[in-house]
């Protein structure tokens, strides 16, 4: 039984050309890499679609395979690329809101973080020394004859009294904010609107905490692709070496030399302990660590006192909340003209006297809202904000938090997993004419 199995062996590596079996090994394994390597290429860039428009094709497309009208750029009618990350910027968002940042904290609890009292300080400070210019933009647009009227000692009693008025009125509309909060500002729509604007976010997202892991996973490309090059030796050897096992066999390793690359990422994103070794997916093993990078890009770039002020106001809600403002403010301006408003009234008139205080109170609006846009002040309040997000994501359990970094990408992961696919049959082919050229086959 041994003498024969011996034999075997023997007669099936008796006329072996040991260069070219060998260095298939060799060969796959820098075929994995460089797979690997334009994998993530392809994955991240560029950022912005790059490539043209062809007439008519953004028609023919609605009747192309979904599979094909999910690549980068088809839909409209381009041929290109984008980048596959960054092209789903906008799903990841809505993903990263539905699955984590949900999870997070409602917008009021975001909104605490970001410390009404100090937002109300900060606007007094900043609103103040414009109150002057803006009671007489309002009164010589809306009054001109009255306002020409009064003395100066007369303008600047209105004005001092609005002053006086102004903590009062900023501290009811950062209240006002808060009981409404979760009416006036939809993080959904938030995140999906700064990715969209934004892609190279979601890029950072991925690139500035899971550096080490992507590196990785190049250089697991030449391991798996090595490893997976000796059964192909063998079979190409078994076969007779002819033109076609390299290429279609190659197919098989670019494929799953990808395939394997995305799973030592993400998973499994629980520790499961087999053989006596523990495994878990690279991302989800440093969960701690990344949910700073993400708390610190979120609380940066998106979940900002800056942009919630830009929400408030010119956002899908914002005439909601500039008349709730103005219906706040509009007792205190009235109140602001002292004893001096029954005859003031009976001066204007009612109607022109509400029409005063209504323009007063629009026109104020987006005077108070404005010092949430001052950038030095919102990165001084995203501290809050980063603690609160990287806490709650480091208490997500690891499946949601992989779920959140892979489920935009997933249903893409077929473009990475063809390109791989491509590029074995291609290397496959290129390797049996190099050898047919030396005459080695």
């Amino acid at each position: 039984m041994i003498d024969s199995i011996v034999g075997g062996i023997e007669s099936y590596f008796s006329d072996v050309n040991w260069l070219a079996f060998l260095t298939i090994p060799v060969f796959t394994a820098v075929v994995g890499w460089l797979i690997n390597w334009t994998g993530l290429i392809m994955l991240f860039s560029p950022v912005h679609f790059h490539g043209f428009k062809v007439p008519g094709m953004a028609e023919l497309s609605r009747i192309a395979p979904r599979k094909v009208q999910e690549v980068p750029g088809f839909l409209q009618g381009g041929i290109g690329w984008q980048g596959i990350v960054p092209a789903r910027a906008a799903k990841m968002g809505s993903i990263a809101v539905d699955k984590a940042i949900a999870k997070l904290g409602t917008p009021a609890e975001f909104y605490q973080q970001l410390e009404p009292e100090k937002i109300a300080e900060h606007i007094v400070a900043v609103f103040e020394p414009d109150i002057p210019d803006l009671v007489d933009e309002v009164m010589w647009r809306e009054n001109p004859q009255l306002w020409r009227d009064v003395p100066p000692f007369g303008k600047q009693a209105v004005y001092d009294r609005v002053q006086a008025q102004l903590p009062g009125i900023v501290r009811r509309i950062t209240t006002e904010i808060g009981i409404h909060i979760d009416q006036l500002l939809d993080p959904k729509i938030m995140v999906i609107d700064q990715f969209s604007r934004d892609p190279s976010l979601v890029v950072r997202i991925f690139r500035d905490f899971g550096k080490k892991e992507l590196r990785m996973m190049v250089n697991f490309g030449f391991i798996f692709g090595f490893l997976l090059g000796i059964p192909v030796a063998f079979v190409d050897h078994a076969f007779g070496s002819p033109w076609w096992t390299l290429p279609f066999l190659g197919i098989l390793v670019g494929w799953v030399t990808n395939a394997l690359g995305m799973w030592l990422i993400f998973e499994p994103p629980e520790k499961q302990k087999k053989f006596g070794i523990t495994f878990q997916g690279l991302f989800p093993r440093r969960q701690s660590e990344a949910a700073e990078v993400y708390a610190q890009i979120i609380a940066d770039e998106v979940i900002t006192l800056e942009n919630i002020g830009d929400f408030l106001l010119d956002g899908p809600r914002g005439d909601r909340t500039r008349q709730m403002l103005a219906t706040a403010m509009a007792p205190a301006i009235d109140k602001a003209a002292g004893p001096l408003r029954g005859a003031v009234k009976v001066a204007m008139g009612k109607k022109e006297y509400a029409a005063v205080t209504d323009a007063f109170a629009n026109e104020a609006v987006g005077r108070t809202i404005t010092p949430f846009k001052d950038p030095e002040f919102s990165r001084q309040q995203s501290d809050k904000i980063r603690e609160l997000v990287g806490k709650r994501t480091k208490e997500l359990p690891p499946r949601d938090f992989v779920e959140m970094m892979r489920a935009a990408i997933k249903e893409d992961e077929w473009m990475l997993y063809a390109h791989g696919a491509i590029m074995g049959f291609g290397g496959g082919l290129l390797h049996w004419a190099i050898f047919v050229a030396a005459g080695v086959h």
